[in-house]
């Protein structure tokens, strides 16, 4: 099964999943709640994507999204770790989830490897259209996010996040049950809080690779 081709409903199904409200997953609002201090100059550069995202958000395509804005906030994390953890973008990635072939090029994992990604914590996708977007970006998330799981051994939570237009969704999964955030709106003031969870996730994988 490719991660194209998945819905959150077939996901459920098949592999007996739980969807959890944000607010009754622990995991999750860990994450979500997690401080993390935003400089001077981090709030600077984070208007300038903003306006630039303002203008262009119903224009640009996934390439054009994913390089003027998403690259960009992801580099201000510099998840690069220590040569111990990498963000990686369209690497094929693949596993066994009780019985069903999974595989997939995710838009971005975060995973322990410096030049090649070896275990992944974090799965993203990412698309332009805020009205019908092609595919279920949250089940395309949630299948790589199932797989890492696998590959982890079920040690950790895994994360994950899809954008759809000026929206973040952030993703945590835990055994078979898994939650889904409300949107942050990167146009409004919001794109602080998107800053602020993925420096958290930075502190967190951090510990995890000690």
């Amino acid at each position: 099964m490719l991660f194209t081709e998945c819905t959150l409903e077939d996901l459920d199904k098949r592999l007996k999943l739980k969807s959890l409200s944000p607010n009754k997953m622990s995991v999750l609002q860990t994450w979500l709640n997690g401080t993390s201090e935003i400089s001077e100059y981090e709030q600077k550069y984070l208007l300038t994507l903003q306006g630039y995202l303002q203008d262009n958000v119903l224009g640009w395509n996934e390439q054009e999204l994913a390089m003027h804005f998403i690259g960009p906030v992801f580099a201000l994390v510099q998840f690069n770790y220590d040569h111990k953890f990498n963000l990686f973008a369209e690497r094929s990635f693949s596993g066994v989830v009780e019985g069903i072939e999974m595989s997939g090029r995710p838009d971005g994992m975060i995973a322990t490897g410096y030049r090649e990604p070896d275990k992944p914590y974090f799965c993203f996708q990412e698309y332009k259209k805020e009205k019908d977007p092609n595919g279920d970006p949250a089940a395309q998330a949630l299948a790589a996010m199932l797989v890492a799981q696998e590959v982890n051994e079920h040690q950790f939570p895994i994360y994950g996040c899809y954008v759809v237009g000026r929206y973040w969704y952030f993703m945590a999964l835990q055994g078979k049950e898994y939650g889904i955030s409300d949107g942050y709106a990167a146009t409004k003031n919001e794109i602080y809080d998107i800053l602020r969870i993925l420096k958290v996730l930075k502190q967190m994988l951090i510990e995890r690779v000690k």
